[in-house]
């Protein structure tokens, strides 16, 4: 649990709501949890939905769970509390995100159920998308081209999801996608039905 160290702070809300920025966007702002092992195409999916949504004329970001360590979480490395940080303050940035009417994709590992709940806990009913890019870890080694996989199973690399460390699958998403089985164009064409029956797009 973080502990709030500044305490003479106050919230400070603007003139402008939530609402008025989703009305002039013509979206809702919401954020879409990618999850999964490693190689299974969080990253891939989210980055083609994103390029759909703007082709579409939506307003969209994809917070990637590499490209946020090159700043904000810099100072993190990957103990299970680093890990519970990082998801802690993605989270948070997501919502923020969300509330500036933006839809947001963020593509993080974020293994632990715990950390993926109290991101969720942070936005209101229905604005927390858990999509779950489902793939064994055995099609996830095969495209790995980084390497990081062998260099796990080596003793290279310590605590790796799938290998050293634990993965807990999400007990009931909203998405599963299955990447093993489907394309990545496919993955992301059945986020952007979701968004639109949902009402997220019009």
């Amino acid at each position: 649990m973080v502990i709030q160290k500044a305490l003479n702070i106050t919230w400070h809300g603007g003139e402008v709501t939530k609402q008025d920025r989703e009305q002039l966007l013509n979206q809702k702002g919401v954020v879409l949890w990618f999850t999964g092992l490693s190689g299974s195409g969080k990253s891939t999916v989210a980055r083609e939905v994103e390029k759909k949504l703007f082709e579409a004329g939506q307003l969209c970001y994809v917070l990637d769970g590499d490209n946020i360590r090159f700043g904000l979480n810099k100072n993190l490395g990957f103990s299970p509390e680093d890990r519970a940080e990082n998801i802690r303050r993605i989270g948070e940035v997501a919502k923020l995100f969300a509330d500036a009417g933006i839809i947001t994709l963020t593509a993080f590992i974020s293994p632990y159920r715990v950390d993926r709940d109290l991101a969720r806990g942070l936005l209101r009913d229905g604005e927390f998308i858990e999509i779950f890019v489902r793939c064994p870890i055995e099609v996830c080694e095969k495209r790995d081209v980084k390497g990081l996989y062998s260099k796990a199973r080596a003793g290279e690399i310590k605590g790796f999801t799938g290998v050293s460390a634990p993965y807990e699958e999400p007990v009931s998403p909203e998405l599963v996608l299955d990447t093993a089985a489907s394309s990545i164009y496919d993955a992301a064409d059945e986020v952007i039905k979701y968004l639109a029956v949902k009402g997220f797009i019009g």
